[in-house]
């Protein structure tokens, strides 16, 4: 069975649909009850836990939530996640920061120490978990310090976390995602809008090119289905034609 965080839109809700379809037993965390019971729908393989995973006895809430419903946890799929503030870094608010780190640090971190918890323990023993980072874990977006640093420590908790899952069979893996089409990348202005698009490297503006958000909810449910025997350390997954190195 898989927890899937950030349930109830985008990334989230497609990998929540895209699990059930495939035969998996998912508990949907996000901190709106209303859009992951629109998600969950009446199949009786889902389970709606609303949470704010910055919130430890939240996310110890969860875990106590789907052990006692299924017993165990397999996968958990840390997908929740925020832009934060947008800005030169002396623009940025300290706390508009910290919340961003709250929300992509903290609280991975929260999910995949519970997560790690029940693995480590259960019979049979072990479990994977998925990291939703960005392209921007690699080469970040201006004005966009809050995010591009959450994600560059996102890097690092899942390599570390896989590190100390192999004596219990856990393995940990990324998935970078540029450009899938969700309310996110709309926000930052990946597609056309009345400012001329995304912000490029060289001051300008332009629509970048985007994917369906099935196609990133088709290769964390491939992951998430792989036997414990396969490591997927890291996979970069982002729109043909995406100016990626011309960021840097």
């Amino acid at each position: 069975m898989a927890v899937v965080t950030g349930a109830g839109t985008g990334i989230g809700a497609a990998t929540v649909r895209t699990m059930l379809d495939a035969g998996l037993r998912v508990a949907l965390v996000g901190r709106r009850p209303e859009r992951l019971v629109e998600v969950a729908g009446d199949h009786p393989d889902a389970l709606v836990v609303p949470a704010d995973i910055t919130v430890p006895d939240d996310v110890a809430r969860v875990f106590d939530a789907v052990t006692a419903r299924w017993g165990r946890v397999d996968v958990l799929v840390n997908n929740a996640g925020t832009f934060g503030p947008s800005g030169t870094p002396d623009e940025i608010d300290p706390d508009a920061f910290a919340a961003t780190l709250a929300v992509n640090v903290t609280g991975a971190m929260l999910c995949t120490a519970a997560a790690f918890r029940v693995m480590r323990h259960q019979d049979p023993q072990g479990g994977r978990v998925i990291n939703n980072g960005s392209v921007s874990a690699r080469v970040p977006r201006p004005h966009s310090i809050a995010y591009a640093t959450s994600k560059h420590a996102l890097t690092g908790m899942t390599r570390a976390t896989e590190l100390d899952g192999r004596p219990f069979r856990i393995t940990c893996g990324q998935i970078d995602i540029g450009n899938v089409a969700t309310d996110l990348a709309a926000a930052v202005g990946t597609v056309s809008s009345g400012d001329g698009g995304a912000l490029q490297a060289d001051g300008s503006r332009r629509p970048e090119p985007t994917f369906d958000v099935q196609v990133a909810a088709d290769a964390i449910c491939a992951m998430a289905r792989l036997p414990l025997s396969v490591s997927v350390g890291h996979v970069e997954l982002s729109a043909a034609g995406m100016p990626l190195a011309g960021r840097g």
